[in-house]
């Protein structure tokens, strides 16, 4: 595809924007708080906005859209569900976490546990975050800007790694927050535009349900190998959804970060509700290509970058080619800066350096946040060999969240569960869930998240009868807690988000 001079003024003047900004914003922090949770002062709008730019990224834009090239509307029960995930994050997980006034979820799991607990949590995640989360961010990235512009993958996993680690480096959360909140409404804007475009291509709405009448279903059978409906309402959807929105230190930072309870849960219920609209600019799409441009999708994760490179007309190429780079790079620098958070906090801090000051954590967490951009542009293209990029990043991330997720729901819920208890439950997930890819391959890998999750719970329940703590673990308030007066009106924020998601299944069903 050719650029016009206009596309390149566009596309350079994006990210002088998003650069300028960045490094602007984040001006002045010298301490670890000010650069991990940039001082516990973000507002609630701002912290909605970068929560749906750190999750949308092109594993949304390559890898949904591809999976709703083929399968349809039903893959986009990771966003509805999402959406009332959120919910429950807010009301009843974010509250705790910040009376307890932690710097990463791992710490949690001290507090309630032990040291043991929390540093395997922390090793987990640091090598989810290399090997799964930001090698797939890079790749899918690198594909889209070959399948668009021609650009070779390799250069491409590395103009995105500099570009995005360079302004984390310097600035770290609040840097990574005002850069969301303007490449996220750059990608929502791209993403209606491409949407508009695809119908008025297909001929318009009515044309559209006629010719995706099959793939326009979000409830399919309860044995289907992908998306069964069994493990979307009540099986092992909530398992990943559960910690990506509620344990994953990658989105839940800017939560931790909250200047008081009140914006935190305001700011995730805005989530909400734009999670609701999500399938519509990104899974729409997807379906469009197979009717528009089914002979020149090779790949089903060529979707949307196909729709793009064929529809936009000369002069919004490099809008929306900002629009792309802001959707990989909003979701990269918030990775890394939480993969560093984490190692400074949970690993580097707590065994190496117990006594390190504020000033050498933030130094730690510059040249770590530098490692990790480093390692995950080597990773990147191995990722090639996995097939879907959406369900290589769901399917691994199975081995470690049933066991996080069990830990975390026993330690907010059931005050008496023993350290060893937690520590086992995580431990077992591995090998169980392994056990079943490989014994039941042709089983949704949704059902076997669900099964090592009952597994653990049974085992921790056991261990909880044989040999309970003596008293209650109960969180007590930090020094650093922020204000915890609840959300004014916020359960009909909730209550709205929750309808919304049923009505769009009933409208869908």
């Amino acid at each position: 595809m050719t650029f016009q001079p206009l596309d390149l003024a566009a596309f350079a003047g994006f990210l002088a924007l998003v650069v300028g900004v960045s490094l602007y914003a984040s001006r002045g922090r010298h301490d670890a708080a000010g650069y991990f949770l940039a001082g516990r002062n973000l507002p609630w709008w701002l912290i909605g906005f970068s929560l749906i730019a750190s999750n949308i990224s092109t594993e949304h834009f390559v890898g949904m859209a591809g999976r709703g090239y083929d399968l349809g509307l039903a893959i986009a029960s990771y966003e509805w569900m999402a959406a009332v995930t959120l919910v429950l994050v807010g009301l009843f997980f974010l509250p705790r976490f910040l009376q307890a006034g932690i710097y990463t979820i791992p710490e949690f799991l001290e507090y309630r546990y032990d040291a043991r607990t929390r540093t395997l949590m922390a090793a987990y995640i640091m090598a989810a975050y290399v090997l799964v989360a930001l090698a797939t961010v890079l790749y899918s990235g690198a594909l889209a800007l070959e399948s668009i512009f021609g650009l070779d993958i390799g250069a491409g996993i590395w103009l995105i790694g500099i570009l995005a680690g360079g302004y984390t480096i310097y600035g770290g959360l609040k840097a990574v927050v005002w850069s969301d909140l303007i490449q996220g409404v750059a990608l929502l804007l791209g993403g209606v535009l491409v949407t508009v475009l695809g119908f008025r291509a297909i001929g318009g709405v009515a044309p559209f349900l006629a010719v995706a009448d099959g793939k326009l279903h979000t409830v399919l059978p309860w044995n289907h190998p992908e998306m069964p409906w069994l493990a979307v309402f009540i099986g092992g959807l909530w398992i990943p959804n559960i910690f990506y929105w509620g344990l994953n230190q990658f989105i839940t930072q800017r939560t931790l970060a909250a200047r008081s309870l009140a914006d935190a849960q305001r700011g995730i219920f805005l989530a909400g509700f734009i999670k609701l609209l999500i399938p519509f600019i990104i899974v729409f799409p997807g379906i469009m290509a197979a009717e528009l441009f089914a002979d020149q999708v090779s790949n089903p994760d060529q979707a949307y970058p196909v729709m793009m490179r064929e529809l936009l007309p000369a002069g919004l190429t490099g809008l929306m080619f900002a629009a792309l780079f802001g959707a990989v790079m909003s979701s990269l620098d918030s990775m890394l800066n939480s993969a560093a958070t984490i190692f400074s906090v949970d690993i580097y801090k707590r065994h190496l350096r117990p006594h390190a000051s504020s000033r050498r954590l933030m130094t730690v967490g510059r040249v770590t946040t530098a490692v990790l951009a480093l390692i995950g542009c080597l990773w990147a293209p191995l990722v090639a060999r996995a097939g879907s990029v959406f369900e290589y990043i769901q399917m691994f991330w199975g081995f470690i969240s049933p066991g996080i997720v069990a830990a975390f729901l026993f330690g907010l819920f059931v005050p008496r569960t023993p350290p060893r208890a937690a520590f086992g439950g995580m431990v077992l997930g591995v090998p169980v869930y392994g056990l079943l890819l490989w014994l039941l391959p042709e089983v949704a890998f949704l059902h076997h998240m669900a099964i090592t999750f009952l597994v653990i719970c049974a085992f921790m329940l056991a261990m909880t009868r044989v040999r309970p703590l003596a008293e209650a673990r109960t969180l007590p308030r930090s020094e650093a807690a922020v204000d915890l007066t609840p959300a004014p009106g916020g359960r009909l924020w909730a209550g709205g988000v929750i309808a919304g998601a049923a009505l769009l299944y009933i409208v869908f069903w």
